[in-house]
């Protein structure tokens, strides 16, 4: 009889094992695994669908209907309006002046915090050795100090009276009364901003100078590169991330001030410290919540744009 040839490895009789009855019995087991982690993330996803979701959800709509503090009681009386709060809106002549006032606290204050920060960065990761640690405790102090008490000490500080024009007066200069100034009033403002956030800045770039590998700088200073040229040509690019992050981080934070002219100044002078947040607190507080929510949406914008063209001028170039 011939004998019919089997080839090596394969599995007969009882013990063959069945290509198909393997798949079901793993994809049996991922959709096990993917429903315990569901049952694990179900108490979160509940709680952001109930108090981040629905709200968002409902001040979007919110934002196309003519809802103000009287429809409360009647929600049913509440119109759709379409477009037409957004409209209203940039034809507010204190909603343009307050993304004006934005705009100034972000196309400034971006850049000087992080010019500050960077520094503070290099200085403590080179050339500062003794005392390291306590200037890093010093410079992140204002971080985590509460925004209204910080505000409410500047207040003082920058009346005219105050401890800055005192220190100026030491050298016979007579400074302005800065909060009451519509010259000055942002100026202050944004001073206060880089030197409650350049702490926070400063340990991530610090961070991100620390993952720069010494030998790269020590091979192009034996190439004959100075400081200057290894800052602008390794440190600056190889920190590309690093800056993305804290731009991003500062942009969010930046167009969504609202503590310190509604501590410092009301947004006074003469609206030259009224920022899009302040104008969306008084619109709800004047019971106007269409126009608030499309206020809130307008800046949800300006953050998202801002964002992009960060990512897309500081992005790794890999």
């Amino acid at each position: 009889m011939p004998r019919t040839l089997i080839p090596a490895g394969t599995v007969t009789g009882a013990g063959r094992a069945d290509p198909t009855d393997q798949t079901k019995v793993s994809q049996a087991r991922r959709r096990k695994q993917a429903l315990v982690g569901w049952l694990f993330a179900l108490p979160y996803v509940l709680t952001f669908a109930i108090f981040m979701l629905i709200p968002l959800l409902s001040s979007f709509l919110m934002s196309f209907t003519d809802f103000t503090s009287r429809d409360v009681q009647d929600p049913l009386g509440v119109d759709f309006v379409g477009l037409q709060q957004y409209t209203d809106l940039f034809g507010n002549p204190q909603f343009r002046k307050s993304m004006v006032v934005t705009a100034y606290f972000v196309v400034v204050g971006i850049p000087l915090t992080m010019i500050v920060a960077l520094a503070l960065a290099l200085a403590l990761n080179s050339g500062i050795n003794r005392f390291r640690t306590a200037f890093r405790v010093g410079f992140y102090t204002p971080v985590v100090t509460s925004i209204v008490a910080v505000a409410v000490v500047w207040r003082f500080i920058l009346q005219d009276d105050g401890l800055i024009n005192a220190m100026l007066g030491w050298t016979g200069i007579h400074g302005p009364d800065w909060l009451n100034s519509t010259t000055w009033a942002m100026p202050a403002m944004i001073l206060m901003a880089v030197w409650r956030n350049m702490g926070t800045l400063m340990i991530i770039f610090l961070a991100g100078l620390q993952t720069i590998p010494e030998s790269v700088k020590e091979a192009a200073a034996i190439d004959g590169a100075g400081r200057w040229s290894i800052f602008r040509l390794i440190t600056l690019p190889l920190l590309r991330p690093t800056l993305l992050l804290g731009a991003v981080l500062l942009s969010v934070g930046y167009l969504q001030f609202f503590e310190e002219p509604y501590v410092m100044t009301k947004g006074g002078p003469l609206d030259s410290t009224l920022s899009v947040t302040y104008f969306t607190f008084n619109q709800f507080g004047f019971g106007k919540y269409g126009t608030a929510s499309a206020a809130s949406y307008v800046l949800f914008v300006a953050i998202a744009l801002l964002s992009l063209v960060q990512f897309r001028a500081l992005r790794s170039k890999d």
